[in-house]
């Protein structure tokens, strides 16, 4: 375990914004893991889990407490059983899958951050969401002391959430298992409109593995999506805000404002949802409320490639990326009468 005091943040951060945390502790064990959350937990210390920091946003002025970063290491097939331990790298993970032969996270490529952050935001993109591949999550129960096995149903999977989601105090991910396909080197049918059409398929065929890999990795890199170091477009957390899930009552009067600002034939994007809701798309509300591709004059803008990530340009401040999000929200909701919900995890920081 190695300790280090008044410790950067920010470099730990795909946003590389936010001050530093008063002690920082890098575990790469399950038993350091637990050692440090024992720790934090017994001397009454606020606790700030850190994986890859792909989906967090630090305050300027850091952390008063232990950042705990998860550096544990661990990758174990068997059969159409894959194990990852929380501190493997993602892309990596899926990248091994997809050699393996074994089918329903191939769409998931290229998606920034560790493997034990995945069940935490029932992760998706392209179609897929690891809620339809995940059997058990392994973690650390911080209420009873014990290391615990969840269940796939356990795990309280919805959009974007999951049981650990709603109580984020509760458990620290320690080990992730999806149970994946066989489909003889094919992967799982493709849903997604937009990889159908790259692929040259329709909706529910399938295609050779790594044919799906390489075309979700090229869609993802065209918006900005794929880490790159020398591109501040990927200076960002992909995705800041969540696509609404509309009510009955709600998509109608939505559809009425659209009308009323765009005209009489334009209908805004719609998705079947739980529930006999409807979902809509984040990136549609913000460019249709004025705020392109390349929005804004400071140092945190919107990605020149996509207008749902906004960027860190290079000298920004996380209050310069607050101010622009806030902006962004207020105009939506002027427009549509819709409130846009972060889906970055916030730490000495909000909208």
């Amino acid at each position: 375990m190695h300790v280090l005091h008044d410790a950067p943040l920010a470099p730990l951060t795909t946003f590389r914004l936010g001050g530093p945390a008063l002690r920082l502790v890098t575990a790469e064990t399950d038993a350091e893991v637990i050692d440090a959350v024992r720790e934090a937990d017994d001397s009454g210390t606020p606790l700030l889990v850190v994986g890859g920091g792909s989906n967090l946003v630090i305050g300027d002025k850091g952390f008063q407490g232990t950042a705990l970063r998860i550096a544990t290491r661990g990758v174990e097939l068997r059969g159409t059983t894959l194990e990852l331990a929380a501190g493997e790298v993602w892309s990596d993970a899926v990248a091994r899958s997809v050699e393996a032969g074994l089918a329903g996270i191939e769409c998931l490529a290229g998606i920034p951050g560790s493997a034990g952050a995945t069940p935490i935001q029932n992760v998706g993109a392209y179609g897929q969401e690891v809620s339809a591949t995940i059997s058990e999550v392994i973690a650390y129960d911080r209420r009873t002391g014990e290391t615990v096995t969840l269940s796939n149903e356990e795990c309280d999977f919805s959009y974007r959430h999951s049981r650990f989601k709603a109580d984020p105090e509760r458990y620290v991910v320690l080990r992730v298992r999806f149970e994946l396909a066989d489909a003889g080197g094919l992967s799982a049918p493709i849903k997604y409109a937009e990889t159908a059409r790259a692929l040259g398929v329709e909706p529910g065929d399938r295609v050779p593995l790594d044919r799906a890999r390489e075309t979700v990795l090229k869609l993802r890199a065209g918006k900005g999506m794929v880490l790159d170091a020398d591109d501040h477009d990927t200076w960002s957390a992909g995705s800041f805000f969540t696509n609404p899930i509309l009510t009955e009552e709600q998509f109608a009067a939505f559809q009425e404002r659209v009308r009323e600002r765009l005209g009489e034939d334009v209908e805004p994007p719609a998705y079947p949802a739980d529930e006999g809701r409807t979902k809509t798309s984040a990136a549609w509300l913000i460019d249709k409320a004025g705020y392109t591709k390349g929005y804004g004059t400071g140092p945190a803008r919107i990605s020149t490639k996509h207008t749902l990530a906004l960027t860190n340009r290079g000298e920004a401040t996380t209050e310069d990326l607050l101010a622009l999000a806030r902006e962004v929200v207020a105009g939506v909701r002027e427009a549509f009468g819709i409130t846009l919900v972060n889906e970055p995890v916030m730490v000495g920081a909000g909208l």
